[in-house]
C-alpha cells in the first residue's frame, strides 16, 4: 500500500480551534469550520481530529523551537475551572452583615477575605483565573502559528493532505489522488460524479464540494456550473458549452475539420456541376444525410434511427481525419478494410463508457472491440452513407462496396430475438402482478402495448391519447387505432386491443382525469405518463427510462426459469417484444386467428413486405 501524503494545516483548522478555545459550541464549530472532516455527530472522528490538529501545532512549535509553546497547545482549558467572579465591596459588607462599618473597615475585612488584590471600593474583581489566561496565550499561539505554517491548497496537492483520511483514501481508490484530478473528474462527470467513487455518497460530495467551492480562489481549480446541479435543472446550452468545438475525439456536432482534411477538395469527390447537394464539405455532407433519414422537420429531435446512422458516420469521420490523416471523401477500398481492422481492436483512448453523455469530456466514440453484428451493422450503414453521396453526385465510389460484411449470427430476421409463447406466457403472469404502485402499472402497460402492437420503443414513448382513434367498434367491442409516425415520417394507424385501452382508462380515472382516453382533456397525455410525480401535466417515460426498466425486469423474470428460457430473458430487450410481436402475430394461438402478413407489416412499419415475411415460421 503506497504511503499516503501527511496531512497539512489550513486556516479552517485555525479558526476552529480558536472557537473552541473561546467557549463556542463543539457542534457549530465543526459544522462551520470542519464538515468536510466528517460528520459532528460521530464525536469519535470530532475528538481524534481535535487531538490531531494539537499534535500537529505542537509539532510545528517545537520546529521553531518553541518547546513552551508547544505544551501549551496540548493543553485543554476544560481542565482547569473558572474561578467564579468576586462579590462587590457592596455585596461583601451586606453579606457580612458589616453595612453600618466605615469603609476603611470594609475594605480591612474584604482583603482579609480575598487576598490584597481582591477588591476595593470600586469592586474590582480577582486576578484572571488560571483558565483564563491559558486561553489567552493559546489564543495568542494560535495566531503565531496561523501565520508561520498554516498553507493554501494548491492543485497537485494529494488529497490526502487536505481531506478527512477515510474520505481521501476511498478518492484514492478510484483514481483522485489530487485535488486537481478530483475536479476535473467532477467537471467531466456532472453533478453524480460521486456514484463512480465508491463509499461516496451524495452527503459526502457536497461536503466536499462546499471545500472546493470555499478554497476556488486559492487553488486556482473551478468546479463548473454544470457539476454543481441537477442535470434535470441545466438548460442546454449549458451542457453544450462544456466541450468546446475542436478537432479531437469530440462528437460529431463539435468536430471542427482541419482545411486541409475538410473534404472541399477530397480525392474522390465529384464533379461539381454533378453535385445535388449544397454541402459545402465532408461534415456537412453527412449532415445532409442524416437529415434524409428524418421526418422532414429540421428542428425536430434526432430519431433513433438517426442517432445510431450519426455515431458510425461519426466515429468514421473522426477516425479518418484523426487516424488515417484523410478525408472522408478521399476514402478509398483500402481505407476500408483498415477501418474494418481498427474497429477490432481500437486504441484505448477511443474508448469509454457507454453512460458518458455526448457533453462530457469523458464521452469517448467506442466502448471498445465491436462484436461481428456490431461490425456487420456497422458496414451496412456505411455502405448506405456512401451510397447516398454516390447518387447525389458528392463522391464517386462507394469505398465499403466490396467491404466484406462478417456472417449474420442471428440469421433470419429475430429468428433468435423473440420469446416463445410460454416465456411470454411466464412474463405476463409476473406483469400481473404489478397493480399495487404507478411505476409498476405504468412498466405493465408499456410491455404488454409493444407485444401487443409492435411499436418500437421511440414510436411507444411519444404516442399520446390524442393519437386514440375510436374504431368502428363492433357490438362486442372492436379495435381502436393508434396513429402512429413511423421513421421516415409516414403516418399508419395501429390497432389497439380493447383490453389495454380499458386498462388505460383506469389508470387516467385513478390520478384524476376523464375516463374515456379520448376525452379533449387527454389528448396531451403521454400513454406512457408518468402520473406518480405529482405534476400537474404528468410527462411521458422516456425510451430510455422504458428501455432501462424492462431489462431490470426480465432479468428478475428469469430467475423462475429454467437455464436455458433463463438465459433468453437475460438477453431480451424492447426490441425482442417487437421481434415476438411479428412472429406470434402471423402464427396465431389458442383463441387468436393468425395476422395477415399485410397487417402485421402495417403494425410494425415495414416499408417491405419480404421484411415482415421473415417473421412467417418455416416450412
Amino acid at each position: 500500500m503506497k504511503p499516503t501524503s501527511p496531512r497539512k494545516l489550513h486556516r479552517g483548522h485555525f479558526a476552529f480551534m480558536r472557537a473552541l478555545a473561546q467557549g463556542v459550541d463543539e457542534r457549530a464549530s465543526w459544522d462551520r469550520y470542519l464538515r468536510l472532516e466528517g460528520e459532528h455527530v460521530d464525536l469519535r472522528t470530532v475528538r481524534r481530529t481535535i487531538a490531531w490538529i494539537r499534535d500537529a501545532f505542537a509539532a510545528a512549535a517545537r520546529r521553531e523551537h518553541k518547546p513552551g509553546t508547544a505544551r501549551l497547545i496540548l493543553l485543554d482549558p476544560a481542565r482547569f475551572t473558572a474561578t467564579p467572579a468576586l462579590p462587590s465591596l457592596a455585596e461583601f459588607a451586606q453579606a457580612e452583615g458589616l453595612e453600618d462599618f466605615s469603609e476603611a473597615e470594609q475594605i480591612e475585612a474584604y482583603e482579609a477575605a480575598f487576598g490584597q488584590g481582591g477588591g476595593s471600593a470600586g469592586g474590582r474583581h480577582g486576578a484572571p483565573s488560571r483558565r483564563a489566561r491559558v486561553i489567552e496565550r493559546q489564543l495568542e499561539a494560535l495566531h503565531w502559528l496561523e501565520r508561520l505554517v498554516a498553507q493554501d491548497p494548491r492543485p497537485g496537492d494529494s488529497v490526502a493532505a487536505w481531506l478527512h483520511p477515510a474520505l481521501a483514501e476511498r478518492l484514492e481508490r478510484s483514481g483522485l489522488a489530487t485535488l486537481a484530478q478530483l475536479v476535473a473528474h467532477i467537471n467531466d462527470s456532472g453533478a453524480r460524479w460521486w456514484v463512480e467513487v465508491q463509499g461516496v455518497g451524495q452527503g459526502k460530495a457536497a461536503r466536499i464540494l462546499d471545500w472546493l467551492h470555499a478554497n476556488e480562489q486559492v487553488l486556482g481549480l473551478r468546479v463548473n456550473a454544470h457539476a454543481a446541479a441537477p442535470r434535470a435543472q441545466l438548460n442546454p446550452s449549458t451542457l453544450a458549452s462544456v466541450v468546446p468545438s475542436a478537432t479531437a475525439l469530440v462528437p460529431y456536432e463539435k468536430f471542427v475539420l482541419p482545411a486541409n482534411l475538410n473534404g472541399r477538395e477530397g480525392a474522390c469527390r465529384a464533379p461539381r456541376e454533378l453535385c445535388n447537394l449544397v454541402a459545402a464539405d465532408d461534415h456537412e455532407a453527412i449532415g445532409a444525410w442524416l437529415a434524409s433519414k428524418g421526418n422532414g422537420e429540421p428542428r425536430a429531435p434526432m430519431t433513433s434511427t438517426q442517432r445510431s446512422y450519426r455515431k458510425e458516420a461519426e466515429r468514421l469521420l473522426l477516425w479518418s481525419v484523426l487516424e488515417r490523416g484523410k478525408a472522408l471523401s478521399s476514402l478509398t477500398g483500402e481505407d476500408a478494410q483498415a477501418y474494418q481492422a481498427f474497429l477490432a481492436q481500437p486504441p484505448a483512448r477511443w474508448c469509454g463508457a457507454r453512460h458518458h453523455q455526448r457533453w462530457s469530456p469523458m464521452w469517448r466514440p467506442l466502448e471498445g472491440a465491436l462484436t461481428p453484428a456490431a461490425m456487420r451493422q456497422s458496414l451496412i450503414i456505411l455502405r448506405s452513407l456512401f451510397a447516398f453521396l454516390v447518387a447525389q453526385g458528392y463522391v464517386t465510389g462507394n469505398p465499403f462496396s466490396q467491404s466484406v460484411l462478417p456472417p449474420d449470427a442471428q440469421g433470419r430476421l429475430g429468428a433468435n430475438r423473440m420469446l416463445s409463447f410460454a416465456q411470454w406466457d411466464h412474463v405476463d403472469g409476473l406483469l400481473r402482478s404489478h397493480v399495487d404502485t404507478e411505476p409498476g402499472r405504468r412498466l405493465r402497460r408499456g410491455m404488454r402495448w409493444l407485444y401487443a402492437t409492435g411499436l418500437r420503443l421511440s414510436e411507444i414513448s411519444e404516442a399520446r391519447c390524442g393519437d386514440l382513434l375510436p374504431g368502428q367498434l363492433a357490438p362486442d367491442g372492436g379495435p381502436w387505432l393508434l396513429s402512429v409516425a413511423g421513421k421516415r415520417g409516414e403516418r399508419r394507424e395501429v390497432p389497439v386491443p380493447p383490453e389495454l385501452i380499458d386498462e388505460l382508462g383506469e389508470e387516467l380515472a385513478r390520478h384524476g382525469f376523464d375516463r374515456e382516453v379520448d376525452a379533449p382533456a387527454n389528448r396531451s397525455v403521454p400513454l406512457l405518463a408518468r402520473f406518480g410525480t405529482g405534476a400537474e401535466r404528468p410527462a411521458g417515460w422516456s425510451a430510455s427510462g422504458l428501455y432501462q426498466a424492462i431489462k431490470a425486469f426480465l432479468a428478475r423474470a428469469a430467475q423462475e426459469l429454467d437455464a436455458a428460457d433463463a438465459a433468453q430473458l437475460r438477453k431480451a430487450s424492447t426490441h425482442w417484444l417487437r421481434h415476438s410481436h411479428g412472429a406470434h402475430a402471423l402464427r396465431g394461438r389458442e383463441g387468436r386467428a393468425p395476422m395477415s402478413l399485410a397487417a402485421v407489416q402495417n403494425n410494425m412499419g415495414h416499408a417491405s413486405r419480404s421484411t415482415t415475411s421473415m417473421y412467417l415460421p418455416r416450412s
